[in-house]
């Protein structure tokens, strides 16, 4: 792993990076598919000036300074997130009312009772 890590150092990843992938994204499939995430715990390393969501800030300044409206850094800053978890809901109510609890587990098999 040292030969490895000496011929391949880590890159460093600055807000303006994670803002450049974020865009990509945007780009490729659209803003509504777009959210941040908070899951920092067990990793290694975070990219510059990103290491906790109370710095999440700076990464929606940089989007606003790219041109992103305040609709765009409100649907990635939660507003997507509400509107899937709402969607989520809506068809599991409709599937409780239409359908009923399988006893299948994922690969098909009944469950095992005991």
């Amino acid at each position: 792993m040292a030969d490895w890590d000496k011929h391949h150092p880590v890159p460093i990843v600055t807000i303006g990076v994670v803002a450049d992938h974020i865009e990509h994204i945007r780009k490729l499939v659209g803003v509504e598919t777009v959210g941040l995430g908070s899951d920092f715990d067990g990793i290694p390393r975070t990219p510059k000036g990103l290491d906790a969501v109370d710095k999440y800030p700076a990464l929606l300044i940089e989007l606003a300074r790219r041109g992103w409206t305040d609709k765009d850094l409100a649907a990635v800053a939660g507003g997507n997130m509400l509107r899937v978890m709402r969607e989520a809901e809506a068809v599991a109510k409709r599937l409780q009312a239409t359908e009923s609890p399988s006893m299948l587990t994922i690969d098909g098999k009944p469950l095992a009772t005991e």
